[in-house]
């Protein structure tokens, strides 16, 4: 299973279905990085993305994108493969 990164804030509805499709897909481990708390960590996950918006998700060095991005990825197949590394 691929490492997971996921840029969040403490309330976040998005972030939270997010992790929910996740766990479900069997992900036990999240890393999760709360910029609002780190504004260092901020600025580098909009450099790193060009997005500013939570949550921005890495399933190990692939950047997927966020919520919506998750759910589309699921939807056409792709998530299972990618988490195992495929």
């Amino acid at each position: 299973m691929q490492a997971v990164k996921m840029y969040t804030t403490a309330v976040c509805p998005f972030c939270i279905r997010a992790k929910q499709l996740l766990k479900s897909k069997g992900v036990e481990q999240i890393e999760e990085i709360r910029i609002d708390l780190d504004p260092v960590q901020r600025d580098h996950m909009m450099q790193a993305t060009g997005r500013r918006t939570v949550p921005q998700i890495y399933v190990g060095d692939t950047h997927v994108g966020g919520c919506d991005d998750l759910m589309s990825l699921d939807a056409k197949g792709g998530l299972v493969p990618l988490l195992q590394g495929a």
